[in-house]
Order: C-alpha cells, then structure tokens, then sequence
C-alpha cells in the first residue's frame, strides 16, 4: 500500500522562507529513517506557488485553461510530500505521527492520502495489465 503524506504550505512557506538548518537536519534524519525501513518511495519539498502553473479544464471535452501562480488561500498550498510503501493503514499512520513539524513553528499540518492501485482502477484485464506495466516501468531501479 501506497501512501502519500503531503505537508500543507503556510503564510512562510508560500513567501519562500527556507527551513531552518536544524529543521533540514531533522527532516534528513527522518528520511534517513524510512529508506533504511525500506518504505521510502519519494520525499521532496515545493517551491512556492508564485513559481507554480495551475491547468484546468473548464469544459467537458474543451481546451485547457492555464493560470500562472501566485495562488491564494496557502492552507490550501502543497509545501512538500513525502510518499511512502507500506502494509497497512495503521503503519502509515505511525509513520506520519513521527515526522518531524514540516515548517518547525508549530503550524505544520500533514494529509495522509492512499494511492490508488491500479486493480482499484478497472477490471478490465487489458487496461489492468498496462496500468502494472506503466507503474513497473517507473519503480525498476537502474540495473535491475
């Protein structure tokens, strides 16, 4: 099972206030501990939204629609996620409890969202087969 934990921006965050050295460190020492678990997938911090692009599609079968960020509201702002694979719901959970506070001043907030699987997707065997070749694809590791 696939979880993502994604760290909610703040007012700090969104103006472009890096982490402190101490909060680097205690990030990297939890990172550290989720490879050597062997349930680390992936774990990166975001730029602020006045760098993002926002894509939406406004009409069913239309063009898309680009909008330039800065965007408003940074509770509802991405900071960073950390995506982690695990056995169960509870493991996941224990593993959100022990990140350190994403922002260090008592305002991190983290969403733990699962990731769908592909067989939750469709039941067609066909689309089934190629969702698990194209996610085969992106997690062979390099000279495997």
């Amino acid at each position: 099972m696939r979880f993502m934990m994604i760290v909610k921006a703040t007012q700090d965050s969104e103006a472009g206030v890096l982490p402190s050295q101490e909060l680097l460190e205690a990030m990297s020492r939890y990172n550290e501990e989720l490879a050597r678990a062997g349930v680390l997938v992936a774990a990166d911090g975001l730029h602020p939204s006045t760098g993002a692009i926002r894509i939406s599609y406004p009409e069913p079968g239309g063009k898309p629609k680009v909008v330039d960020g800065p965007f408003t509201e940074a509770k509802e702002m991405i900071a960073g996620f950390t995506l982690i694979e695990v056995k169960s719901r509870e493991e996941a959970i224990e593993w959100a409890m022990r990140m350190p506070d994403p922002h260090g001043s008592g305002e991190g907030e983290i969403e733990l969202r699962q990731v769908f699987e592909a067989p939750e997707l469709t039941q067609d065997p066909e689309a089934l087969a190629k969702l698990i070749e194209i996610q085969a694809q992106v997690t062979r590791k390099p000279g495997a």
